[in-house]
């Protein structure tokens, strides 16, 4: 029985790659239906980047009215759409709007908005740039626009830590709702960098697949990885009180039991010497959870595709679980989507939850089977059904030194 003052995710919403929705996205999930796919060479600017995770049929008017539309990016759009889903699945009707809160993280930002306003100056000068170029490219609009949408006048804000950046979101939504500040938070983030200029910015760090086809261009922990994937998407999580969201008669799908954040402080990009500080994270969150490491029954990983710091993380897993680490099944599901910058952290928590709570073990893409993986990580290739799974364990990094992990339990299943 779920301790009626833990902390639940009672609604997912998710618009991602491989479905829009949190049905479309699990069931493309478990068929293993990827999302990433070669991009336009127009679209890569230059960069160097040849394949992403593209949302396919993504319409903003299916989720709002023109007139804001108008006023935001295409990462707004989806960011609102994955809020407007999560409510909905979580069943919030009437709320007290200061009771509400928007937490989300950022990164890119609108680019795509940006880029093309900034073209618009230099092409015909400062009357053929939009109003909303103000507002429309800031990393931080999802969440104002969110808060607006729907009324919400609790705590607002926004975490820049690139993929850990949704984790940290979720740490501070934790100690909103454990302070008794917020009946509810909404918590996420969405990216959409495949535009020009968000390519060009990305591929500067040089870790990205130079890959021509979608096949193999995306390789965690396998000898011949070669680099990341970027991805578009997003996904918006409802977190609560246990025992508010089942007087509402919500469906729970797990509890957060705990976040831990650590930073590297070595270098804005190169990989630290050792893997100690992503271990303090990860025996920090396990610690909070009051988890011991031989009860860890899936890893959601950070995955990022990089041989190097693929190592770094099998590093700190094997330091903190010790020999467990080779035995819990390593879930890398982003395969199937990219790396979706800030919303790295959220999409991975969305997937532990549905994890527990259809006890399953989420699949890799295809390209993974047959791949040798580093340091003998039991690296998922197909969904593992009737998995026991009483306990996930969520890991991700973010450029600049950035390292969070958040351990989720289960919280009943389906009905």
């Amino acid at each position: 029985m779920t301790d009626p003052a833990s902390l639940v995710i009672s609604g997912i919403g998710v618009v991602s790659p491989v479905g829009i929705g949190v049905a479309a996205h699990w069931k493309g999930t478990l068929d293993r239906r990827s999302g990433i796919q070669p991009i336009d060479a127009a679209l890569s600017g230059g960069s160097g980047i040849r394949v992403a995770g593209v949302v396919p049929d993504f319409d903003p008017a299916d989720f709002l009215p023109r007139r804001l539309q108008v006023q935001t990016d295409r990462w707004c759009w989806m960011g609102l759409a994955a809020a407007e889903l999560a409510l909905a699945d979580a069943a919030v009707g009437t709320f007290d709007p200061y009771r509400l809160a928007v937490l989300t993280a950022g990164s890119a930002g609108g680019n795509e908005y940006g880029q093309r306003e900034i073209q618009a100056l230099w092409r015909e000068g400062p009357r053929a740039v939009s109003a909303y170029q103000s507002i429309a490219w800031f990393y931080a609009a999802l969440a104002g626009q969110v808060s607006i949408r729907h009324g919400a006048k609790g705590r607002c804000g926004v975490a820049v830590a690139d993929a850990a950046g949704g984790l940290h979101a979720a740490a501070q939504a934790r100690r909103l709702l454990l302070r008794g500040q917020a009946d509810q938070v909404l918590l996420g983030a969405a990216e959409a960098p495949l535009s020009p200029y968000a390519l060009v910015c990305q591929s500067s760090l040089g870790r990205h697949s130079g890959a021509d086809t979608a096949r193999g261009a995306y390789l965690p922990f396998s000898e011949r990885a070669a680099g990341s994937v970027p991805g578009e998407g997003g996904a918006m999580l409802v977190l609560e009180r246990a025992d508010t969201a089942r007087a509402r008669g919500a469906q729970v799908y797990a509890e957060l039991a705990s976040v831990a954040c650590t930073h590297d402080a070595h270098h804005p990009a190169d990989p630290p010497p050792t893997a100690a500080h992503m271990a303090e994270a990860v025996a920090l969150a396990l610690e909070r959870a009051g988890v011991a490491p031989a009860e860890v029954d899936v890893i959601l990983a950070d995955g990022d595709g990089n041989r190097c710091w693929d190592e770094l993380e099998a590093e700190a897993l094997v330091s903190v679980l010790g020999a467990r680490a080779l035995e819990v099944p390593l879930a890398v599901p982003k395969t199937l989507t990219g790396r979706l910058n800030s919303a790295c952290g959220v999409l991975d928590l969305a997937w532990a939850a549905l994890a527990l709570f259809h006890d399953v073990v989420p699949p890799a893409r295809e390209d993974l089977d047959g791949q040798k993986v580093i340091a003998g990580l039991d690296v998922v290739r197909a969904p593992r059904r009737d998995a026991n799974l009483r306990t996930a364990l969520v890991f991700t990094r973010g450029v600049g030194g950035f390292n969070a992990a958040a351990v989720l339990r289960t919280a009943g299943g389906p009905s």
